[in-house]
């Protein structure tokens, strides 16, 4: 079951650490992080490898990006 941290319209570093907090939540399976930012795009991205996890996709989604990340 895919869960969605939606951190548009927040600015850095709240994205980062919202999506921390639902990885360490979670500890594995698959999550949708939604940011509005090129630099929450990038941050996000960094810190889920950070954590261990992989980047399956980044993809334009209205105003922003749907960041796909999963862990095993």
């Amino acid at each position: 079951m895919d869960n969605t941290v939606d951190a548009r319209g927040l600015s850095c570093p709240q994205p980062v650490l919202i999506t921390i907090e639902q990885i360490k939540k979670m500890g594995k399976g698959r999550i949708a992080v939604l940011v509005d930012t090129d630099t929450s795009r990038e941050n996000v991205a960094r810190a889920a490898e950070s954590q261990g996890w992989h980047i399956e996709n980044i993809e334009p989604d209205g105003i922003g990006y749907k960041i796909s990340i999963s862990k095993e």
